[in-house]
């Protein structure tokens, strides 16, 4: 195989440059002849690589020299909170809040924002375990790389890499559309429309284009730059979130809290399984572990402090809402700047719509940050081209991988409306979620080579029935099954299968940070994200087996081939 050359002390490539072998290194893509040897060869590469694992060595020291310079380690626990905190804390708070409490849940909207806090808390937990062993660049790819292989990791991260370029160019309509709706009472004010092109595409939004190029410029000149900006920026929305809860409580009326269950409690888990996506985006925060300065200490301090201290300033939003005014009266639009209205503040609704925007303008940074690594440790890994992987040796930040991401989601936000963007519903971030779990479980019961094939084939009938059980208890309560029976049969097998794993012996003791309570908090995460999985509909499982399909497409044609030559590069080249 021809091998890249390794760069010398002497001889250094540059930065800027861009040729075939820069993209396509790999012996399979060297010719039209090496091409077509490799596709009919399809398929025993395949069996070889399906269910190849990586290892942490390879994805802390080996993968990281594809980059050729390092990222800059500058981050600190107290960075990673803001950066959570900017992640996470958008506008979705002050838009869903007041919609799923009118229509869902009424005042009992506080446990549905307790019920998606504990969720996201269990696969911070998880994350967070994996984070401070395996600190790296790619987040939740590289740990499922390392537990579950080549393929389930590179479609996992496909579909979530997909969704989170989709998601900022949402979240650009969204910074214009509620721009110009501060400007003019016309939402789509700022944009251009084009006749001769179909609705839903037909109105150009330049704003956008230039907020995410903004976003992702100022990501790319430096990570401790970025997140100073994300800090300063996070304390005005703290300081309005501040204000919403104490005036919320002083104007509050117990009274209002009747009936606290207007809709049973299928509301509750209903609007839970809606507001659920106002905590996604600490997963983004995982990605900067490779630019954190002691991982060990800083990662479980920022992503389950930050986490922890979100879940309780949701719910005390949400309770300080439906306590100023009854759930029936809640504006499902602007809940929280009508409701000052309603209570003589008009002023206030001028500081929620500052907060919302800062929360947009924060969740872009934040995720332009998290996409380019993301997506650097799938070019290091070769599914993508490696040129993708290159670092900056004056900004230590991965230029290429972010003027990708930027150009991508840029020309989505230009042309979809916020109708269509808003289809593309987050089925990938409960599923890999869910596959973290399910990884951390297989990190802890099963060691290549040294668990007993018995003690393997008994882990693996119990995180079977574990899965199983929990699909069962989702599809029963989207039939609207309500009858004891078939829940109580399903929480037994859950139960029992649970148990039977934390009879099993464990394989590995995490060095660093660990879990507590496996296998059940991983096990409990897991049942959560399947239920709630399960309250998307099946137009979100459709989308995410289309999508799935494609890439399926490219790695057999591409990714499979890359990575089988770089798994395979000393035995080629002998």
């Amino acid at each position: 195989m021809a091998e890249e050359k390794p760069i010398s002390s002497t001889t250094k490539r540059s930065y800027w440059r861009w040729s075939k072998t820069d993209f396509f290194p790999e012996t399979s893509f060297q010719t039209l002849s090496s091409y077509k040897t490799a596709l009919s060869q399809t398929c025993p590469r395949l069996s070889d690589r399906l269910l190849a694992r990586s290892s942490s060595t390879d994805e802390l020291v080996t993968l990281q020299k594809v980059s050729e310079n390092p990222m800059q380690k500058c981050l600190t626990w107290w960075d990673l909170i803001w950066l959570s905190f900017g992640s996470v804390v958008g506008s979705g708070i002050f838009v869903i809040t007041g919609q799923e409490a009118h229509n869902n849940a009424g005042p009992a909207i506080v446990l549905s924002y307790a019920i998606s806090g504990l969720s996201a808390l269990l696969s911070v937990f998880c994350y967070t375990e994996f984070a401070a062993e395996i600190p790296v660049a790619g987040g939740s790819f590289s740990y499922l790389r390392v537990e579950l292989g080549d393929f389930v990791a590179f479609i996992a991260a496909g579909n979530i890499l997909l969704e989170a370029l989709v998601g900022a160019a949402g979240l650009g309509r969204s910074w214009s559309s509620y721009f110009a709706s501060m400007i003019k009472n016309d939402s789509d004010f700022l944009r251009i429309k084009v006749d001769s092109l179909p609705v839903g595409f037909n109105l150009l939004d330049p704003l956008a284009v230039v907020v995410l190029l903004v976003a992702n410029g100022i990501a790319m000149s430096g990570t401790k730059r970025t997140s100073w900006l994300n800090w300063i920026a996070s304390l005005v929305s703290g300081a309005v979130i501040v204000f919403v809860i104490v005036f919320g409580f002083i104007h509050a009326k117990t009274s209002n809290l009747e009936p606290f269950f207007p809709y049973g409690v299928e509301g509750v888990f209903r609007a839970a399984a809606v507001v659920y996506w106002s905590y996604t985006g600490f997963d983004m925060v995982a990605n900067m572990a490779e630019e954190t300065k002691k991982p060990s200490r800083d990662i479980p301090i920022g992503l389950v402090g930050s986490m922890s201290g979100i879940t309780v300033v949701y719910c005390l939003m949400a309770l300080a809402l439906t306590m100023m005014v009854k759930y029936t009266e809640i504006d499902v639009n602007a809940a929280y700047s009508v409701v000052f209205e309603q209570i003589g503040m008009n002023w206030a609704k001028y500081l929620v719509s500052i907060c919302a925007l800062k929360g947009m303008t924060t969740s872009l940074l934040v995720g332009s940050l998290g996409q380019a690594r993301y997506t650097t440790q799938i070019a290091r890994a070769h599914m993508i081209p490696p040129f993708f992987a290159l670092i900056h040796p004056k900004t230590g930040t991965p230029v290429y991988a972010t003027l990708l991401v930027t150009l991508i989601s840029a020309i989505v936000a230009l042309f979809s409306s916020l109708d269509v963007l808003s289809s593309v519903l987050s089925f990938s971030t409960l599923f890999i979620f869910m596959l973290i779990a399910v990884a951390l479980l297989v990190r802890r019961y099963y060691v290549k080579d040294v668990t007993p094939k018995n003690d393997l084939v008994k882990f693996l009938m119990c995180l079977f029935i574990t899965i199983g059980s929990s699909i069962g208890v989702s599809a029963l309560w989207n039939s609207n099954e309500r009858g004891w029976l078939g829940y109580t049969v399903a929480g037994l097998l859950w139960f029992f299968g649970t148990l039977g794993m934390a009879f099993l012996s464990k394989q590995r003791v995490p060095k660093v940070w660990g879990v507590p309570l496996v296998p059940w908090l991983p096990s409990l995460s897991i049942v959560m994200n399947l239920f709630l999985i399960g309250s998307l509909g099946l137009t979100a499982i459709l989308r995410f087996i289309i999508c799935s399909a494609v890439m399926i497409v490219y790695y057999l044609l591409v990714g499979l081939h890359a990575t089988y030559d770089v798994a395979h590069q000393n035995e080629l080249s002998a």
